[in-house]
């Protein structure tokens, strides 16, 4: 079996879970990745669309030009269908985008003109401006306009919809989304919606765009509009194909938070995708977790991923640039086999625990033995709780005879378990979880290791007084970098 054209390979594109990244979390996350499809993004769906509702609708003619305004994505979709169809391309960009965006556009044949970011949108240098111009100018062409053409938006009730809803087995509770031209969030929500009316619609938006504060407002404020780096999602202007009363919440998220949780997509679970993934993860997360205690383990969470990292080496995934804006220190922070290395006088071949059938007085015993305040609780190899001394304290106050009772009966949930490649930014955050307590991934054949809140600041002194910090104590590599999106991604 093949295919006619490179247009034929668009969609269906997989569902992966998440399994590092929102753990704490009782639901399941899965992530659409949309780099799958050949233009690498969830562009390519509006870029046939697009271009077939223009033909339908004798827009254009054979040979003729397709011109729009797009931050790269939807270039990338256009050019492809358009070497299919036989079609000229000419793209109006903004000066903030990535240098592999323009790159690819070109490489696909098509003309690029690259605009000023920081103008007002009816200003005629600006590349909404720009594109329409053009459209005038050049004979047999048509501006497609995916800000407001509809055809993108049903491409996604027709394509991208469904597709979730197939894969989950009609179990999905939650799609996530950036926004930018709002056709992959209210295409998609619409037949979610149709599907199952519960079905929740959380939007994401950087700071310094317009559709959080219209959401949560009904106005258009333009102080609320500034300049942000996030690549393709987010807006200054209300395109028509956002559909807002079809959204349940909208969160928004900083330039930081995005890019440094664009790299812990790449390193924790093996997703190389671009700035606004990362947006669009974080503040999925960042509402699952103040609404945690509404969720199940029956509950199946869907986030849009909607391109490739590829387009963003030259940005994100590059240490300058990132320390160059802020996002990242100097150097990265030392990791978890940092601390266990500083941490002094402890030569344990494996970490102090007890089994589930050992007794509280047991316990009891081995901690005051070993002059530790958390157990973890292991059966045959596998972590099936823990126990702290505060726990184990409340336990005997309220029950002083439950010193005979059996570990499992009383046990708390088990610590987390980390990589001994996590960085100091992410292990606060699990110690904080675990009860002031986290373990360590077994390293080889070895056995599970212990780090506790005292042993992360022992670690810390000691990297600050033997000179390995930055003036705050942390440890500094010059070999390694920080663990750390296209929402809509035009």
């Amino acid at each position: 079996m093949w295919h006619d054209s490179i247009m034929g390979t668009v969609g269906n594109t997989p569902l992966v879970k998440l399994n590092r990244l929102g753990a704490d979390l009782p639901c399941t996350i899965l992530a659409k990745v949309e780099f799958f499809n050949p233009g690498g993004s969830v562009k390519d769906r509006i870029g046939i669309a697009m271009i077939e509702d223009a033909e339908q609708r004798g827009l254009i003619k054979p040979g003729g030009t397709i011109i729009e305004g797009t931050s790269g994505n939807t270039g990338a979709g256009l050019a492809l269908a358009a070497i299919a169809k036989g079609y000229r391309c000419i793209f109006t960009t903004t000066d903030k985008q990535s240098k592999e965006k323009v790159d690819v556009l070109r490489a696909l044949g098509a003309e690029v003109i690259v605009c000023p970011t920081a103008v007002e949108p009816d200003d005629p240098r600006s590349y909404y401006s720009v594109a329409r111009r053009l459209a005038t100018e050049i004979p047999n062409s048509v501006y497609l306009n995916q800000y407001d053409n509809p055809a993108n938006e049903q491409v996604h009730y027709e394509t991208t919809g469904p597709e979730i809803w197939e894969q989950t087995e009609g179990k999905v509770t939650h799609y996530v989304a950036g926004a930018g031209t709002g056709g992959t969030i209210s295409g998609t929500a619409r037949y979610l919606k149709d599907q199952n009316p519960d079905v929740k619609i959380l939007g994401v938006d950087p700071y310094g765009s317009v559709y959080y504060s219209y959401f949560h407002t009904g106005e258009f404020k333009e102080e609320d509009i500034f300049p942000y780096l996030t690549e393709g999602v987010g807006e200054d202007i209300l395109a028509e194909n956002m559909k807002f009363d079809i959204v349940d919440d909208y969160v928004r998220v900083n330039d930081k938070e995005s890019m440094l949780m664009t790299r812990r997509l790449a390193r924790e679970e093996g997703l190389f995708v671009g700035q606004s993934c990362g947006m669009a993860v974080a503040g999925m997360l960042q509402w699952l977790r103040s609404h945690k205690s509404e969720l199940s383990e029956d509950d199946v969470v869907v986030v849009i991923l909607p391109d490739s990292g590829f387009r963003y080496l030259s940005k994100t995934y590059n240490d300058n640039w990132m320390q160059n804006h802020g996002f990242i220190e100097e150097k990265p922070s030392m990791t978890v086999e940092e601390v266990l290395a500083e941490r002094k006088g402890v030569k344990l071949k494996g970490v102090i625990s007890v089994a589930p059938t050992d007794t509280l007085g047991d316990a009891i015993k081995r901690m005051a033995e070993h002059s530790i305040s958390q157990l973890p609780v292991i059966d045959d190899g596998e972590v099936v709780g823990g126990l702290t001394e505060s726990s184990i304290l409340n336990k005997l106050i309220d029950e002083p005879e439950s010193r005979s009772s059996e570990v499992k009966h009383i046990m708390g949930d088990p610590f987390p378990i980390v990589p001994r490649s996590l960085h100091l930014e992410h292990l606060s955050a699990y110690i904080d979880e675990g009860a002031g307590a986290i373990l360590v991934e077994p390293n080889g054949e070895g056995s599970y290791e212990i780090i506790t809140k005292s042993d992360l600041i022992g670690a810390l002194a000691a990297a600050g007084a033997n000179g390995n910090g930055n003036g705050n104590g942390v440890k500094r590599r010059p070999d390694s970098s920080l663990d750390t999106g296209d929402g809509s991604a035009e």
